[in-house]
């Protein structure tokens, strides 16, 4: 399927399917459902990205808007340039974690988060309306490029509680942790190195070139962080940080070269926050919201603190929605998405790098000390290519686990006292996804295996 729309936003592969009418489509129409106001545009570095800027602004210009160009930028930067400033709206230029031939759009209200599902709704019905485009009109008026975006960011970054009520920004600096960076040479590759030197950190740059090229497959996984894990090792490096080409998740290496599970992003980030908390004034209750699809070590952290946890449905404005409802201090997603209210509502591995070197400073341990005192489970994760509706699976699962407690919010999710599996479709992509956590490996391909069977047989 070369075209994937959800609630994450657009996704095209470039050989099949995106074309100038499609992002002057989908800009056109963003533009027409906004209120009155200027757009925030930003790109994550994809070669093609530079091509598609260009359509969205004209498209945009041609609409009558004022459009701020950020240029490459991590998407959490045009959120937070569009929350808070009198921005009606934004669009990032990505396909996040998708490889170099796929490009796509995600969209960002004025409000800097994701648009929900009744705004989705209203954007796909003005692009299923929208006339055909015999030729695309040509405008480049009421375009302003703000080249300090990133330094914007960072300094909110900086002013948080976290740093100006507490001597961590000291300690930090006294430290001068040695830091390996791997930003896929995509929109992290300026920011992360400059946030890691505001905090005192030697940096080591891996592929941070800002070219676009990507040197392995983007998505921050274990597998695909051999080399970071090899040069932390050579470098006798503190830590390895990775992101995907939009830097909205962020992933570790410790200072053994181990990776640390994708999941334990949101664990260390939630341990940071809530160790702090009494420097976050405003919050009376301390709430943790995370979806349905990431680990149960969050809720033990939160118990070890006297925090609550709330769950919602995979995908970042889900957790955002339910964060709002609750009034949460820190929330976030197994993929290694950190959502921080203090600074923005949005996914940022900037956020999360800083509470991340905040948790080394005030334990003064290591990344793997710490990370070994975390509760033990496993987790495996899995995806098949599917399409079509998963409600004959979902019925074939509740009767697989008789036993479990399902829970059918976001996909089927099916809970035991210790363990749980979950089936889902994907927002980004044509596969259906399955996850399963236990406490032994065995538990979890027993869970996965009986799972699968139904999904292989269609």
């Amino acid at each position: 399927m070369p075209i994937v729309r959800s609630i994450s936003g657009l996704r095209v592969s470039l050989n099949d399917g995106l074309s100038e009418e499609l992002i002057y489509k989908y800009s056109s129409s963003f533009s027409k459902i906004l209120p009155s106001g200027p757009i925030v545009v930003g790109r994550d570095g994809r070669q093609s990205g530079q091509w598609i800027e260009g359509v969205v602004l004209n498209s945009l210009t041609h609409s009558g808007r004022e459009v701020r160009l950020l240029g490459v930028v991590p998407t959490p930067t045009v959120q937070l340039m569009a929350e808070h400033s009198d921005a009606a709206g934004g669009i990032v230029i990505t396909a996040s974690h998708n490889p170099s031939e796929w490009n796509g759009l995600k969209f960002i209200d004025g409000s800097g988060v994701f648009l929900n599902e009744e705004w989705n709704r209203k954007l796909w019905n003005e692009v299923d309306s929208f006339s055909t485009i015999s030729s695309l009109p040509k405008s480049n008026e009421n375009e302003i490029y703000i080249k300090n975006a990133i330094e914007q960011h960072i300094e909110k970054i900086l002013s948080l509680p976290f740093f100006i009520k507490s001597d961590v920004l000291d300690s930090l600096r006294k430290k001068r942790f040695k830091i390996v960076v791997d930003a896929v040479n995509a929109s992290g590759s300026r920011a992360i190195p400059i946030l890691l030197e505001k905090l005192g950190c030697v940096v080591i740059k891996l592929y941070c070139d800002e070219s676009g090229n990507f040197p392995h497959t983007p998505e921050p996984l274990p597998e695909n962080l051999s080399e970071l894990a090899d040069a932390v090792k050579v470098n006798q490096a503190d830590i390895g940080i990775a992101v995907d080409p939009d830097a909205d998740r962020l992933v570790l290496i410790d200072e053994t070269g181990s990776p640390v599970s994708e999941e334990n992003t949101i664990v260390l980030c939630t341990e940071s926050v809530l160790e702090m908390k009494h420097l976050l004034t405003e919050y009376s209750d301390f709430n943790v919201v995370v979806n349905h699809s990431t680990t149960r070590r969050v809720e033990d952290i939160a118990e070890k603190y006297g925090a609550k946890v709330f769950r919602s449905r995979v995908g970042e404005i889900n957790v955002v929605n339910k964060m709002k409802e609750v009034n949460a201090i820190i929330g976030g997603e197994g993929s290694g998405g950190v959502i921080l209210p203090a600074c923005h509502y949005g996914r940022d591995s900037l956020v999360g790098t800083a509470l991340i070197l905040a948790l080394l400073a005030n334990w003064n341990a290591s990344l793997s000390e710490i990370v070994n005192e975390l509760p033990h489970y496993e987790m495996q994760k899995t995806k098949k290519q599917f399409s079509g509706s998963i409600d004959s699976i979902i019925d074939n699962l509740i009767k697989e686990f008789p036993d479990g407690k399902p829970l059918r919010e976001d996909g089927i999710k099916i809970n035991f006292p210790t363990q749980w599996v979950q089936l889902r479709a994907s927002n980004t992509e044509p596969v259906v996804r399955i996850i399963a956590e236990g406490k032994t490996i065995e538990e979890v391909q027993n869970l996965i295996g009986r799972t699968l069977k139904y999904i292989e047989n269609k």
